[in-house]
C-alpha cells in the first residue's frame, strides 16, 4: 500500500465508511438473500403438491439451526469484530493477531460439540415443534454445517472489524450460490428424476447449507491468505504496552460476547417461539389437521419471511457495518462522532427500509402469486410481516448500537423485556387472530424493545433527535409519492395484466418496481439527501445524471 492510498484511506469520513462499507454488505447479503428468494421458483414447481408443507418443514428445520449456529459461533464473530476495531484503533495489532488465532482454534471445538448436540437432540427437537418424524432428516443434514461454519464466521468477523467488507460479502455470495446450486440439482434429481419423496428432498435441500459453507469458507482463505501479509507487517510495528495474555482475552471476549448470542439470535427466538407454540395452541380450538397447521405455519412464517429477509437483510447490513466505526468512536472517547453516527444510521435506515417495505407491500399480491402462487391470504399475510420487518430490522440496528456503545447489557434486557411482551400476548393474539396473531404479537414485543433501545441510545449520545425526525419525516414523504406513482402504475398495468399468472405477476413486478426505483432515486438526488446520507459520490452520480 503506497502513502497516498494510506493517506485517502485514512481522510475518509465515517460517514464515507458506512456507505462504502452498506455498499458491500448491501451486496453480500441481499445478494445472499436474493439468491435465497428466486430459488423457490423451480423448487416450489417440483416439489409440487407439498411445497407448503415442504417449505415449512424446510423453515422449522432452519430456525432451530439458526439457533444453535448463534449458540455454536457464542457472538463470538460480532465480538472479535468490536475487539478487532478497539485494539487496531489504538495500534495493538499484535493483541489482535492473537486474539483470532485463539478465536478459530476454540470456534473448531465449540462447532463440534454443538453439531453432535443438534444431530443427537434432533427426535426431541422435531416432536416439540409439531412437525413429528418427517423434520428429524432435515434437522440432521442441518447439524452436519454446524462443524463449518464457526470458523467461517470468526475470519468474517476479523474482516469486518479491519473494516475491509469485500470478502465477507463475497463469501457470503458465493456460499449462497454452492447452496442454492447443490439444493435445486438434489430436488429436481429426486423430485422430478426420482421417486417424488418430498421429506428426502427437503433433506436435499437442508444439506446445502453444509455445502454452502465450504464454498463460503474457501473463498475467505483465499481473502485471508493475501490480508496476512499487511497483517505480519502491521504486527510489526505493534504498539502494545505490555504483554498481553490472550487466552484471558479471549475469555473476556466470550463473556462480552454473551449478548451477541441473545441479540444475534433476537429475530430466531421470536420464530421458535411461532414454532413451537402455533400448531399446539391452534389444535387446541380448531379442527384443522397437522398437515393444515403446518402449511399454516409456511403461509405467515416461512413463504413470507423469504421475501420480507431481503429487506430485513438491509437492516441487518447496516448495523454490521455501523457498529465498529461506533466501537472506534466509543475508544477515541469521541462522543460528539458518536451522536453523529447515531443519527446518520437511523436516517440511512429510514431512507432504505421505509421505501423498499412499501414498494413489497404495494406488490405483495404478484410476489406471492409468482413465488408461490395466486392466494389471496399468503399476499395479506406478507404485507403484515413487512410492517412487522420495519420494527425487526429497527431492533437489529438500535441492539448493535448499544452494543457498539458497550451497553450490552441494557440491550439484552430490553430485548427479554420485548421477549416477555411476546409470550404474555402469543396465545391471546393466536385465539384472536389465529395466523396473524404470532405476526402481532412479534410486532407488539418487538416494538417496545425499540422503543427502549431508542431512548437508552439518546440517553447515551444525546444525538440530534430533532434532526433525525426531520430528516425521517422527509424520507416518509419521499416515500409517499414513490408509492404514489408505484401505486398508479400496478393499478394501470393490472387493467391488461392478469396478477394471477405467474409470468404476468413478474411483468408488473418488475415495470412497477422500476418507476418506484426512479422516482424515489431522483428525489433523494434532487434534494440533496443522498449526498447527506451516502457520501460524496452521490454528488457525481448527480451530475452524471444532469440533475440540477
Amino acid at each position: 500500500m503506497t502513502d497516498n492510498t494510506k493517506q485517502t484511506s485514512s481522510e475518509l469520513t465515517n460517514e464515507d465508511k458506512m456507505a462504502r462499507g452498506s455498499a458491500w454488505m448491501t451486496i453480500g447479503n441481499i445478494g445472499s438473500r436474493l439468491m435465497g428468494v428466486i430459488y423457490i421458483l423451480p423448487w416450489y414447481y417440483w416439489m409440487g403438491e407439498y411445497g407448503d408443507v415442504g417449505n415449512a418443514l424446510f423453515n422449522m428445520g432452519y430456525n432451530v439451526y439458526a439457533l444453535f449456529i448463534m449458540v455454536s459461533t457464542a457472538g463470538i464473530p460480532a465480538a472479535i469484530a468490536k475487539q478487532v476495531a478497539y485494539h487496531n484503533s489504538r495500534q495493538e495489532y499484535r493483541t489482535s493477531q492473537r486474539l483470532f488465532h485463539r478465536s478459530l482454534q476454540a470456534m473448531a471445538i465449540l462447532g463440534l460439540v454443538s453439531a453432535l448436540i443438534m444431530y443427537f437432540a434432533a427426535p426431541m427437537l422435531s416432536q416439540a415443534a409439531g412437525g413429528g418424524v418427517d423434520l428429524i432428516p432435515s434437522m440432521r443434514s442441518l447439524s452436519v454445517a454446524i462443524l463449518v461454519i464457526p470458523v467461517m464466521s470468526v475470519i468474517r468477523g476479523y474482516f469486518q472489524g479491519i473494516q475491509n467488507i469485500a470478502p465477507f460479502a463475497i463469501s457470503q455470495l458465493v456460499e449462497q450460490v454452492a447452496r442454492v446450486v447443490y439444493m435445486l440439482i438434489a430436488t429436481f434429481m429426486i423430485m422430478e428424476l426420482g421417486d417424488g419423496d418430498y421429506v428426502a428432498a427437503v433433506t436435499q435441500s437442508t444439506f446445502g447449507a453444509f455445502i454452502g459453507a465450504l464454498a463460503g469458507t474457501a473463498i475467505l482463505i483465499y481473502y485471508f491468505r493475501k490480508e496476512k501479509i499487511k497483517m505480519d507487517i502491521l504486527a510489526e510495528h505493534s504498539k502494545e504496552t505490555g504483554e498481553v495474555d490472550t487466552i484471558k482475552l479471549l475469555v473476556s471476549t466470550v463473556k462480552e460476547a454473551i449478548p451477541f448470542i441473545i441479540l444475534g439470535a433476537g429475530l430466531t427466538i421470536f420464530k421458535l417461539v411461532d414454532q413451537y407454540t402455533f400448531v399446539h395452541t391452534m389444535s387446541s380450538f380448531t379442527e384443522y389437521s397437522q398437515n393444515q397447521l403446518i402449511a399454516l405455519m409456511a403461509l405467515f412464517g416461512g413463504n413470507p419471511d423469504k421475501l420480507s429477509m431481503v429487506v430485513i437483510g438491509l437492516a441487518t447490513s447496516m448495523a454490521i457495518v455501523g457498529m465498529p466505526l461506533l466501537t472506534e468512536s466509543y475508544a477515541k472517547q469521541d462522543y460528539a462522532g458518536m451522536a453523529k453516527l447515531v443519527s446518520n444510521n437511523l436516517q440511512l435506515y429510514a431512507f432504505v427500509m421505509l421505501p423498499a417495505t412499501l414498494g413489497m407491500m404495494i406488490l405483495a399480491y404478484p410476489l406471492n402469486t409468482m413465488f408461490y402462487k395466486p392466494d389471496q391470504l399468503g399476499a395479506n399475510l406478507l404485507i403484515a410481516v413487512c410492517v412487522s420487518g420495519l420494527i425487526q430490522g429497527l431492533f437489529m440496528v438500535t441492539s448493535m448500537m448499544l452494543q457498539g456503545m458497550y451497553e450490552n447489557g441494557s440491550a439484552v434486557l430490553f430485548f427479554v423485556i420485548g421477549l416477555a411482551v411476546k409470550l404474555a400476548t402469543q396465545s391471546v393474539c393466536i385465539h384472536t387472530l389465529e395466523v396473524y396473531g404470532p405476526i402481532v404479537s412479534t410486532t407488539l414485543g418487538m416494538g417496545v424493545t425499540c422503543y427502549l433501545n431508542l431512548w437508552k441510545i439518546h440517553k447515551k449520545t444525546r444525538f440530534n433527535m430533532s434532526l433525525t425526525w426531520k430528516r425521517t419525516a422527509l424520507i416518509t414523504v419521499m416515500t409517499a409519492i414513490m408509492v404514489a406513482f408505484a401505486g398508479v402504475t400496478k393499478f394501470g398495468l393490472e387493467m391488461f395484466l392478469n396478477p394471477d399468472s405467474k409470468v404476468q405477476s413478474f411483468l408488473i413486478i418488475l415495470i412497477v418496481a422500476g418507476v418506484g426505483v426512479l422516482v424515489y432515486v431522483y428525489i433523494a438526488l434532487k434534494l440533496r439527501l443522498a449526498d447527506k446520507l451516502l457520501g460524496s459520490g452521490m454528488a457525481r452520480f448527480r451530475r452524471k445524471l444532469h440533475i440540477k
